[in-house]
């Protein structure tokens, strides 16, 4: 069995942080495709821009974007070609696991399902 380390879990938690947003999730998923500007991925997932620099500076601090200055602006890319890999792999699990989780008739976010200790693919 390997060794578990203090690094190994902050890793996990940088990771778990940045995912924890619906819009820090957005943009890298966004960033696997191709890098990006900022405004440009403001508009496409409609924030603002204040909103998209504040999530571009988070996952900097998380390590998981670089910026790369192209003159007076700066493109954003997945700091390491391996994420692109890992976060469509987490996204297939996901879906593996609750297929119906984030869909129209959502419910895994509600306090019903949360409140009794179980969950809404395992009440129906």
């Amino acid at each position: 069995m390997e060794t578990v380390t203090l690094t190994h879990t902050a890793a996990l938690a940088r990771l778990g942080h940045a995912l924890s947003d619906g819009t820090r999730a957005r943009i890298l998923l966004a960033l696997r495709d191709a890098p990006a500007y900022p405004s440009d991925l403001a508009a496409a997932l409609g924030v603002s821009k204040q909103v998209m620099s504040n999530q571009l500076a988070c996952l900097r601090g998380c390590g998981l974007v670089v910026g790369r200055p192209d003159g007076r602006r700066t493109e954003y890319r997945l700091s390491d070609p391996h994420l692109a890999h890992a976060l469509g792999d987490m996204l297939r699990l996901a879906l593996v696991v609750d297929p119906d989780c984030c869909g129209p008739d959502c419910t895994c976010a509600t306090p019903a399902g949360a409140a009794d200790g179980v969950s809404p693919a395992d009440a129906a």
